[in-house]
């Protein structure tokens, strides 16, 4: 064995998921699976698969198995971001998720589906939808032709192409700040967060995209324009697989891609839920650090959703790969995976009531640091008065 291959061996060793990120892609083949058995089988429950283990069996999963907070060792860093195991993992979930989606949809499309069985089939199609964002999310940061366009493709069943743009551009430059539609406000439900947020990202993703074009001299209404080929793309997928199915499919495709879009958002409120940056003295944010994001190192949706969990570090190194991301012990915690968050974020009080007092927590008591809803202010600096 030669020095490079001791080398690349040992770093290996030090990622202690390794063998589980194929599980990204892994579980859907499985969800899938059970609701295609329930459907084979008139077990029609069965075909709710996709929500069943989102809101249910990730969260109790996480609880069961626990957490890991290690990081791999600073040396190894550059030669688990070369390691090409790790790419092919997103790679496939791409092309298994598009897979399934082609799938379901010809069943949709061809078979005579009962009310509870077409609801099994879009809901667990959304759910896989909603997921398959954050694998887009995960390509989307990286700086090769073949991972931006995979990562177009995987928005392209949820029609949320904008976010490709968004996201990088956008959120990565205002997160943590009252700019940021897909930054939480402190006493912002989920359901006022949700319009603000899906409105305020496509609005966002275009301006940007705007931008980008007329410095360089190129019409906005063009084939340059990247949220314009990503929402083709989805129009290309729709539109053909309707020319094959006819337009009742329609409806499916559109509750699928709501509920997966809801699922992102979901997850988008939970990750900076009241947090802020300072303004530094000539009116600027303060740069991006640990305490902007929550994070949490539940095993299980980690895998699941590769690593997104160590949000901090992401926001630091964009373009780190998810096997690399660490974990900081300065960095707020969640009292769950994002699994079980998005289930609380469904329900204002609960939230609240979990979330609230580690925000005022997490600011020394003081929330006039915290990002907080402008029409709540006054509410929560009442009810949870400054320190003298």
């Amino acid at each position: 064995m030669d020095t490079a291959d001791f080398t690349l061996a040992q770093a290996r060793a030090h990622d202690r998921k390794r063998w589980l990120w194929p599980m990204g892609f892994g579980i859907i083949l499985i969800v899938a699976a059970v609701a295609l058995t329930g459907w084979l089988t008139g077990l029609t429950p069965l075909m709710f698969a996709g929500p069943i283990t989102v809101y249910l069996l990730v969260p109790l999963l996480d609880l069961a198995i626990g957490k890991d907070s290690t990081n791999p060792p600073e040396r190894v860093l550059d030669i688990l971001e070369d390691d090409p195991f790790y790419r092919y993992s997103t790679y496939i979930y791409v092309l298994v998720q598009m897979a399934l989606f082609i799938g379901v949809c010809t069943i949709v499309g061809t078979q005579d589906l009962t009310g509870w069985q077409w609801l099994g089939f879009v809901s667990t199609i959304g759910m896989l939808s909603g997921i398959s964002i954050n694998t887009a999310h995960e390509l989307g940061h990286k700086n090769t032709v073949v991972e931006s366009w995979l990562a177009k493709i995987a928005l392209a069943p949820v029609a949320y192409g904008h976010f490709y743009v968004e996201h990088n551009y956008g959120h990565h430059r205002r997160v943590a700040t009252p700019e940021d539609p897909a930054s939480a406000r402190m006493g912002e439900s989920f359901w006022a967060f949700l319009p603000r947020t899906v409105v305020g990202s496509v609005r966002s993703a275009w301006h940007i995209e705007a931008r980008r074009l007329a410095r360089r001299g190129r019409p906005v209404w063009s084939l340059h324009n990247e949220v314009l080929q990503a929402w083709a793309m989805t129009a290309l997928l729709w539109g053909t697989l309707m020319l094959v199915f006819g337009l009742a499919l329609l409806p499916f495709l559109i509750v699928q891609a709501m509920l997966g879009a809801s699922l992102l958002e979901a997850v988008n409120y939970a990750e900076h839920y009241g947090l802020l940056r300072a303004r530094r003295a000539n009116g600027r944010y303060g740069r991006c650090r640990p305490e902007h994001s929550w994070n949490n190192d539940h095993i299980v949706t980690n895998i699941f959703l590769f690593h997104l969990q160590r949000h901090s570090d992401h926001h630091a190194h964009p373009t780190r790969r998810y096997q690399s991301l660490r974990h900081f012990d300065e960095a707020p915690e969640l009292p769950t995976g994002y699994a079980g968050m998005i289930v609380l974020a469904y329900f204002p009080p609960l939230w609240y009531r979990v979330m609230d007092p580690r925000v005022l927590a997490h600011y020394q008591g003081d929330l006039r640091r915290a990002n907080l809803q402008p029409g709540a202010r006054a509410r929560l600096l009442s009810e949870y008065p400054p320190p003298a």
